[in-house]
């Protein structure tokens, strides 16, 4: 029975018509219950807070180790792998992650096997089952899941900012674990791993020390007792929350300067200082306001004059690493070849704007604005997938008090000057570590981090060194940014009428517009795609190289603009596609149309500048050698889509044409490119059918009329369909590639089986196999053969061309092995289908009708999904209906 359940009112958005209870479990569990009638999933999350930072010595990863072990079994549920099993043929997926101080354990699931989906969950946490025999092939596959990570920059990177700190502190530890540190080492010490692993469950595993919430469609009566029966047997040891006080970094960790080697090509700084955690402050908000202006990229700001002088692609500061004993406040560049060579001067910028912060002091109008903005994005938020916001609150329940439980730190208030100038004092380059990722330093490292091998050195640089920075670095017009003239104020929705699925609201032969007003979400919000279709963007590999880099360039021209309003809430996408380009506005439809007519101004007086020009080749050009360092995965699904799709044309052809394009080029395409051009229009949201008219209308005029107009209208031969290759019943086709990274011992297949163009029937056929396989798969040829930690059966569909393929990256097996093994598992199947009985397969059924009639959370999903059957082709918007219609 529930203890306590108190009156806190827990602030929550004004459109959330969701119900909350807030209680507390006589075993002190703390739990959030949601009531949602119009939910079509349920959904729970489990936190636990115990993480790596409780890993014992010498057992690295045990944590980590241990998150994956709970899936496995319980003592009310013997079966091996029954929890996923249930959780998959019931429309549902489940998942969990470790990180430094919590686990947090999440599924979700058709709400008519909620009960019992819960229950099996609870039994993680009552009495679960490690045998000897899961336990050893699961550290197989938490050393596979390493494996993955070993030729990560991000993972390489993260672990040598932490080895590079105090010993004494558990931020210093690897967290993972592998092979090694779960059976090599303690073997070596007589210990037993599996014993171990229990001992660790039963000494951290209280349920006081957990934070469950429960996302239901019931009453929130309902689902408390639904609660208190399942999760009442949790064990309460009454332990204290694992804390480690004081910063990770002793003096001698600060004031330094490595130089590590990565695996891809580029150059990056990371930046970072120790400071008071802002979550102590969090109405304050220091980190946000200061993370909001070191971050800006307006005009006059810290990346724009960097971008000015070509010396960075890319800037961000944040609050990274952080706990309620220590935070790191960060700022990330990716630099230039020559802002490479002018590190010193990037570096001393950066603290010449911090000292500009410094100096003007805390600015309400800023801070004001930016409250504004994240009060909007709040209380407008959109709604998203159950199992996505359960595991968010459940994260929240750990650090906020229950008021405060869905806004998190996302609600600064408090104007604070005081507070935000400690945490700007706090960056200086006393405490400073500057983190300097290049290629350029291979071979000329001394030092090798342990658990990922990567080469670095260390250098030690005083206050006076970075004074002399700041001194040489060149004197720009570094100001704070301008008043934002996107923030919306007016959030009314329109009266549109009704209209189930989107119409074809005109037609020319320059466009076609479709159209679907809001009549679901009720948000101040609309969704435009404008996509260009273009003949002449792909014809070639030189045609496809130099699309990327228009759009690329547009996005540059445009930046310290339309800035203002991404952080607006206003989001802008100039994207290549298959057969040219689009433009994505989403956000507020208050200032839309604004940024709409200035991108598409941009893109009608496109000219080359070609300083920029150089830029954006480098960077694209890095991006194409990047490629070979591709997880094999990747690699294999691009070449499968290669092999199969029309007119496309591999990244190393384009990687060979690449250096011999210049600007004029570019200059000579783009009206060329544009000369015939047809757009393919989608309009949503809160916008009535004449503002959609008036937007297609006002892009016609500005393209297509005048007396010398960009473009011309398509000829009928150019309006070209999709097409796929098709492979013939019977035969068997492989396509072999050796590996482009020498260093990388994974391998992949990709399985690949074709079965049918679109068709309401055998597409039902197809997902049904796919959700009865899906799981099986999973279990036999990951969790029982081990042949990889990604291990995956997918559908997959090219332009309504469907089928489904296996997808198994492997560093134990090859190719060849593995596929006979996937062969073996489908006549496995085969017999297991045969042996269904007609009740299980109509569960499957039903299973599968819950999740076609789930509806989508906001605009931004139910816009894909109608936009995916515009780009395809296929047209087919009552799809969902029209296959449930087969099933029943």
């Amino acid at each position: 029975m529930a203890v306590g359940k108190d009156d806190v009112e827990i602030i929550k958005p004004r459109t959330d018509k969701r119900q909350y209870r807030r209680l507390v479990l006589k075993n002190s569990l703390h739990v959030l219950l949601i009531s949602d009638p119009d939910a079509d999933k349920c959904a729970a999350s489990m936190n636990v807070s115990v993480g790596a930072f409780c890993d014992p010595v010498g057992l690295e990863g045990l944590a980590h180790f241990l998150e994956h072990m709970l899936f496995y079994a319980s003592e009310k549920y013997p079966v091996e792998d029954s929890y996923l099993k249930y959780i998959s043929e019931h429309g549902g997926m489940a998942n969990a992650f470790t990180s430094s101080e919590h686990t947090n354990y999440y599924f979700d699931v058709n709400p008519d096997s909620f009960e019992e989906a819960l229950d099996r969950f609870a039994q993680f946490f009552i009495k679960p089952l490690m045998s000897a025999d899961a336990t050893m092939r699961e550290i197989k596959a938490v050393d596979s899941e390493n494996q993955k990570n070993l030729l990560s920059d991000v993972w390489r990177l993260n672990q040598l900012w932490k080895h590079l700190s105090s010993e004494d502190h558990p931020y210093h530890k690897f967290s993972t674990g592998n092979w090694e540190t779960l059976e090599v080492r303690p073997r070596a010490k007589g210990l037993d791993t599996r014993h171990e692993l229990i001992k660790f469950y039963n000494e951290h595993y209280s349920s006081n020390l957990m934070h469950l919430v429960v996302y239901s469609k019931e009453s929130v009566d309902k689902i408390q007792g639904l609660v208190e029966n399942k999760f009442r047997d949790i064990r309460n040891t009454d332990r204290n929350r694992f804390r480690f006080p004081g910063q990770p970094c002793t003096s001698e960790h600060l004031q330094i300067l490595v130089r590590a080697v990565p695996i891809r090509q580029g150059h990056k700084l990371r930046i970072g200082w120790p400071i008071t955690p802002s979550i102590h402050h969090y109405k304050e908000a220091p980190g946000r306001y200061i993370s909001h202006l070191i971050g800006h990229e307006s005009e006059g700001s810290l990346f724009f004059i960097l971008k000015t002088l070509g010396w960075a692609t890319s800037l961000a500061a944040d609050e990274g690493d952080w706990t309620l004993d220590y935070s790191f406040f960060e700022v990330t560049v990716d630099l230039t070849d020559s802002g490479h060579e002018h590190m010193q001067d990037v570096v001393g910028l950066l603290f010449k704007y911090i000292n500009l912060l410094q100096q003007s002091g805390a600015s309400k109008w800023i801070f004001d604005e930016l409250s504004t903005v994240c009060e909007v994005t709040f209380h407008y938020q959109d709604k998203v997938p159950p199992i996505d916001y359960v595991v968010t609150v459940a994260a929240n329940m750990e650090t906020y008090p229950p008021q405060d439980w869905l806004v998190g730190e996302s609600l600064p208030s408090n104007f604070n000057p005081e507070i935000i100038q400690m945490t700007l004092k706090e960056l200086s380059p006393k405490t400073v570590r500057i983190f300097w990722e290049s290629k350029q330093f291979e071979g000329k490292t001394e030092m090798v981090e342990p658990w990922y091998g990567t080469a670095y050195s260390v250098e030690n640089i005083n206050e006076s060194i970075i004074q002399d920075w700041i001194l040489s670095a060149p004197k720009e017009n570094l100001h704070l940014p301008a008043p934002n003239v996107f923030v919306p104020t007016d959030l009314s929705l329109k009266d549109t009428q009704e209209a189930k699925f989107p119409v074809l609201l005109r037609k020319s032969s320059y466009s076609t517009l479709w159209y679907k007003p809001d009549t679901m979400f009720s948000t101040p919000k609309a969704f435009v795609n404008i996509y260009f279709n273009c003949p002449h963007a792909s014809s070639s590999p030189e045609s496809e190289v130099l699309t990327d880099i228009f759009t690329q360039l547009l996005h540059d021209y445009l930046n310290e603009y339309a800035y203002y309003a991404q952080v607006a809430g206003l989001y802008y996408g100039i994207n290549h596609t298959e057969g040219g380009f689009e433009v994505t506005v989403v956000g507020y439809n208050h200032k839309l149309r604004i940024l709409l007519e200035t991108i598409f101004q941009k893109i009608a007086q496109f000219k080359v500048q070609p300083d920029r020009f150089s830029v954006i080749k480098e960077m694209v050009t890095k991006e194409y050698h990047n490629n070979k360092f591709l997880q094999p995965y990747q690699l294999a699904m691009y070449y499968c889509s290669l092999i199969l799709q029309d007119q496309t044309w591999p990244w190393t052809e384009e990687l060979e044409v690449l250096p011999h394009l210049e600007a004029e080029d570019l200059a000579k395409f783009v009206p060329m490119m544009l000369s015939r051009t047809f757009l393919e229009c989608y309009i949503a949201g809160n916008i009535e059918s004449n503002e959609a008219g008036s937007i297609i209308q006002y892009i016609e005029d500005v393209f297509f009329k005048g007396s010398n107009p960009i473009c011309q209208p398509l000829f009928p031969s150019q309006h070209l369909t999709n097409r796929v290759v098709k492979l013939e019943k019977g035969k068997n086709y492989v396509y072999s590639n050796q590996g482009l990274n020498p260093s990388d011992e994974n391998s992949c297949l990709v399985h690949y089986i074709q079965v049918h163009r679109d068709d309401f029937l055998m597409n039902v056929a197809l997902q049904l196999l796919n959700l009865i396989a899906k799981q099986p798969a999973f279990h036999q040829l990951r969790t029982v053969e081990q042949l990889g930690y990604i291990t995956a059966l997918r559908r997959r569909n090219d332009f309504g061309i469907h089928g489904v393929q296996f997808i198994i990256q492997s560093s134990v097996k090859g190719p060849k092995y593995i596929d006979l093994r996937v062969e073996s598992f489908l006549q496995m199947f085969e017999s297991k289908l045969y042996e269904m009985t007609s009740d299980q397969f109509k569960n499957n059924v039903n299973a599968l009708i819950d999740m076609k009639l789930e509806k989508h959370k906001n605009l931004n999903e139910e816009s894909g999904f109608y936009w995916r059957e515009i780009s395809d082709g296929t047209l087919k918007f009552d799809r969902r209906e029209a296959e449930v219609n087969q099933e029943t």
